[in-house]
C-alpha cells in the first residue's frame, strides 16, 4: 500500500474489484483529465505521479505533476483558479483518472487565460490536404 492506495494487482482485480490500484506508465506518470462538475465540460488533460495523487487525495485539491518544470504543480496556486476535487473516477484498467471538479477564481483552467485548454480544433483543408488549427467555443 503507498499513500493510501494499492500496487496493481491481477487483471480481474484490477478491472472488477473496489482496491484502488492506479497504474502509472514507465514515466512514473498517469493521465488525469479535469472536468467541470456542473456541465461535463472537458476543462485540461494533465498528468499525476505518485505524490500528486496522493496530495489530491489528502487535500482535495487538484495537484499534478509538471513535465515542462519537472515539479509538483498545485492548479491554481498562483492564479486562484484552484480545482477543488468533488469527484475522482479511473478507468477500467486503472491507467486513467477523469477528476470532477469545481474551478476558483475567474472559472478558467487554462494558462491562456482561456476557460478550458481545448479552445482549438484540428482541421484539414479540403482542397490542399494541409492540416491546420482552428479557434473554437
Amino acid at each position: 500500500m503507498s499513500a493510501g492506495f494499492a500496487e496493481p494487482g491481477t487483471k480481474a482485480e484490477i478491472e472488477e474489484g473496489t482496491a484502488f490500484m492506479p497504474r502509472f506508465g514507465a514515466d512514473g506518470l498517469i493521465t488525469a483529465l479535469a472536468v467541470d462538475a456542473a456541465t461535463g465540460e472537458i476543462l485540461m488533460l494533465a498528468h499525476m505521479n505518485r505524490d500528486a495523487l496522493a496530495k489530491t487525495i489528502e487535500t482535495g485539491e487538484a495537484w499534478y505533476w509538471s513535465r515542462s518544470r519537472g515539479e509538483l504543480w498545485h492548479k491554481g496556486a498562483t492564479s486562484g483558479q484552484v480545482q477543488t476535487v468533488v469527484e475522482m473516477r479511473v478507468d477500467c484498467d486503472q491507467d486513467a483518472l477523469l477528476l470532477r471538479v469545481r474551478v476558483g477564481g475567474d472559472g478558467g483552467c487554462c494558462h491562456t487565460g482561456r476557460r478550458a485548454c481545448f479552445y482549438r480544433a484540428v482541421a484539414v483543408d479540403a482542397v490542399s490536404g494541409r492540416v491546420g488549427l482552428t479557434f473554437v467555443g
